[in-house]
């Protein structure tokens, strides 16, 4: 692909079109609906999000750059539901086992380690110095936050996010829609969406 278009001019954005530029992108741009933002770091913004039906073509690619989970996993949806093309963005001092799977949309940022027989699910943001052990399953539109740390064999569900420098024993299962607070240790099973914090983590509230 010849340019990307991501939707989100934000600092999480900005990362992004970087780690776009060094995976060889020739022309990066942004969309993004607050029209009094013209530029995201050295990049321009072209157009508001639902102008990327315009762009919709061979030579473009797209990436939705929305931390927040069920919101990327949306505009993300729409996109591929109009045949625009999602990109997977993987930065090269990320290091990344060859049987890897990465889901279409996903990023790994800068100092991430991937073990053996991880299965990384669409739409996922595996943050910058984080790590996800050998036989872990993220699944779909999950953000493993700034430092967090999976062990082996944990499995993720679906829009969960797991907080900066938190830690995740192995063989541990964590259900979907959950929010697993900066610094957690999440050392039992989560079966009930919501929030959690702590060590070891405790449920808190429901999760908003």
């Amino acid at each position: 692909m010849d340019q990307l278009i991501i939707i989100g001019a934000s600092g999480h954005g900005k990362v992004v079109a970087d780690i776009a530029r060094l995976c060889g992108y020739k022309r990066i741009d942004f969309l993004d609906d607050n029209q009094g933002i013209k530029n995201c770091g050295t990049y321009k913004v072209i157009g508001q999000v639902n102008d990327f039906k315009k762009f919709i073509n061979d030579l473009t690619c797209f990436f939705v750059a929305i931390g927040n989970n069920k919101i990327r996993k949306q505009f993300q949806n729409e996109i591929e539901a109009l045949g625009g093309r999602i990109g997977t963005l993987i930065h090269p001092d990320a290091v990344v086992a060859n049987d890897v799977q990465i889901g279409r949309g996903s990023v790994l940022m800068a100092g991430t380690v991937i073990n053996s027989g991880a299965i990384i699910g669409t739409g996922c943001i595996i943050n910058t110095a984080s790590s996800v052990d050998h036989d872990c399953k993220i699944g779909e539109f999950v953000h493993i936050a700034v430092g967090a740390h999976l062990s082996g064999s944990v499995k993720i569900q679906e829009v969960t996010w797991i907080g900066a420098g938190a830690t995740v024993s192995n063989n541990i299962n964590i259900c979907g829609n959950c929010l697993i607070g900066a610094g957690a240790v999440v050392v039992e099973d989560i079966i009930t969406e919501g929030v959690y914090i702590g060590v070891p983590a405790k449920y808190q509230r429901i999760c908003l």
